[in-house]
């Protein structure tokens, strides 16, 4: 990924952080021929890996998981927050619009979880992860003949992690003035799902914060 220095993030408990905040990940792969794509949830164990080991599952039927037997690296991408950005809210002009965002990309070489013990683990782990900040969670309880059926529709694998990279691309390479103007109209926006960003400004960037 290209990551200009003023974007990166190098802080490997930030890194965790934001891919047990963003858990719906695009999984990358090569089949030889052309790259293939999956959207999953992925959990992230602190274990395993120097940089901690991605478990997931997918269905049987979808080919993804049989690009795990070459040795390959595979790439985990975990989306956040993003909006565009329009030069009008820039005290600095001229200016141009862009995109602003974060993102962590997460790279591994995949191998299959065949015994049940494990597979178990992963899924009861995935369940309560997920149901946990529920109001009523469910408790997972299902007739073991049913959880068996299912189990043989599903592909277990998990992914060590070799290294970890993060890109937030949020003005941190601009001034105090054009960053507020950015971090006000965010504010202000009618869409809901522009405010995670203004948020993440207000962490990530310190020209915005001594103002």
């Amino acid at each position: 990924m290209y990551i200009p220095s003023a974007f990166r993030v190098e802080d490997a408990e930030k890194l965790a952080s934001f891919m047990e905040q963003h858990r719906f990940a695009t999984l990358v792969t090569h089949d030889g021929a052309a790259p293939f794509a999956s959207h999953l949830p992925m959990l992230l164990r602190k274990e395993g890996g120097p940089h901690g080991t991605l478990v997931s599952h997918m269905a049987r039927a979808n080919p993804q998981w049989r690009h795990f037997t070459n040795g390959q690296e595979a790439l985990a991408v975990f989306h956040g927050p993003h909006a565009y950005i329009s030069p009008s809210w820039y005290q600095t002009q001229p200016a141009v619009p862009t995109w602003n965002y974060a993102t962590v990309h997460a790279y591994g070489v995949p191998r299959l979880l065949e015994d049940r013990a494990s597979v178990t683990t992963l899924l009861r782990e995935t369940v309560a992860t997920f149901e946990s900040p529920l109001p009523n969670p469910w408790p997972g309880n299902l007739p073991e003949d049913y959880f068996d059926r299912m189990m043989q529709g599903i592909v277990t694998f998990e992914i060590p992690l070799s290294r970890v990279e993060g890109k937030f691309k949020l003005g941190q390479n601009r001034g105090p003035e054009d960053l507020r103007g950015v971090h006000h109209a965010l504010c202000q926006s009618s869409d809901p799902e522009v405010f995670p960003l203004a948020e993440l400004m207000l962490r990530e960037c310190p020209n915005l914060r001594v103002l």
